[in-house]
């Protein structure tokens, strides 16, 4: 048995709160390692705090001036010296599908450390992202290790009813952020893909706290049942109005954008329901993609729905924000403006889309300054790539 499938193995078998020790007792003994140590990434992506046992005693480390910040931003290996005499640390990416979830940092001795070496390591990092997902269903360790502060009941439902924070395949990348990560109330982002389509929704909520997760709540699991029945993104829409204006009758409505693309040829189809609002980067220029507004969703009985039709060129970056984003007041009362936003999207245009909605964000709360947010602010940002050429 090669150490690679060894350290598998005991992956595989281990109790699902029990990944940290199984996987330093593994590479322990199969690559010498000193200290290994698993940090997840906290939900407003900002830390990486380290799984251990509660109470927490470890410190958490910065994502942006961190040495295994770098493994996580970049989504590579980074190699440093250790504070042991003759020992390095690598930090390794912890991801699954382009889901950053956090970094694996593994001390062991310096001689030991070579290309083939680092290339198992980073598998292996791989592999872990897989376990932990499958291990969240049955154990609360990976989600309290990634709250730096308690989350509201309704951030609690958001976070559980999201995909993930990012996604990759060859024809397109995703990435996608909520604020404030602790308190969001009803913004959401969704997406499923199949062999030949990306679906992509997202919702502008109304309202706050619970009331605004539980509208959410419907509505996407709505949008789901109804996509995973086969139907096209009208129904899809149709059906989501029905069962929102027939739980509230017209009190409480969603505004929602849904986006069907085929991945061979980038034809996309739109729904736009008093969207949030969509925004295109191609060849260096930001511009916003003005859409066909029709009725948010549950706003009166029987309302039908029309997809208009779009075309995604491969290079293209889409930017979706809701108005948590456009509607961001500064001390002084100065709207965060269309321009603001334009000169946001092309600064942040050499970074990867799973990098953009933070670097967005983090430029909002500047012009927002000390006043706390009264909105969920959503930044989704997808780059299409198209179908590789002979892919089939």
């Amino acid at each position: 048995m090669d150490r690679i499938t060894a350290v598998e193995r005991a992956l595989r078998s281990a109790t699902p709160d029990a990944l940290p020790r199984a996987l330093s007792e593994a590479l322990g003994l199969h690559y010498g390692a000193a200290d290994v140590t698993l940090l997840m990434a906290d939900y407003a992506m900002t830390i990486l705090q380290p799984v251990t046992t509660l109470p927490y005693t470890m410190e958490p480390l910065l994502v942006h001036t961190s040495a295994a910040g770098r493994a996580f931003n970049w989504q590579q290996p980074h190699t440093e010296d250790s504070t042991e005499a003759g020992f390095v640390t690598v930090h390794l990416p912890v991801s699954v599908r382009g889901d950053r979830i956090g970094v694996l940092s593994v001390t062991l001795p310096a001689e030991r450390l070579d290309a083939d070496t680092e290339r198992e390591l980073l598998y292996i990092g791989e592999v872990l992202g897989h376990e932990i997902l499958v291990c969240e269903r049955d154990t609360d360790l990976y989600l309290q290790a990634r709250r730096a502060s308690r989350l509201t009941l309704a951030a609690e439902m958001q976070w559980q009813l999201l995909p993930g924070r990012s996604c990759k395949r060859p024809e397109y990348e995703i990435g996608a952020q909520l604020e404030p990560a602790y308190a969001i109330y009803g913004d959401n982002f969704d997406w499923s893909t199949s062999a030949d389509h990306l679906t992509l929704t997202l919702s502008n909520g109304m309202g706050e706290g619970i009331e605004a997760a539980l509208l959410t709540n419907l509505a996407v699991n709505a949008l789901r049942n109804a996509r995973r029945a086969g139907l096209s993104l009208t129904d899809q829409a149709y059906l989501a109005d029905q069962a929102i204006h027939g739980q509230h009758q017209g009190r409480q409505h969603l505004s929602v954008l849904l986006l069907r693309f085929d991945l061979a040829t980038g034809a996309t189809e739109i729904v736009d329901a008093g969207s949030p609002r969509m925004w295109r980067l191609r060849s260096g220029k930001a511009e916003q993609i003005e859409l066909d507004a029709q009725l948010p969703l549950g706003m009166f009985e029987d309302t039908l729905y029309a997809a208009q039709e779009f075309r995604t060129e491969p290079g293209d970056r889409l930017v979706f924000v809701s108005d948590g984003v456009y509607n961001v007041a500064s001390p002084a009362g100065e709207r965060y403006s269309e321009h603001a936003l334009a000169r946001a999207l092309t600064s942040t245009r050499l970074l990867p889309a799973s990098q953009v909605p933070r670097a967005v964000l983090h430029e909002l709360a500047g012009h927002r300054g000390v006043i706390e947010a009264d909105d969920d602010a959503m930044v989704v940002c997808l780059d299409w790539h198209g179908r590789p050429a002979g892919a089939q």
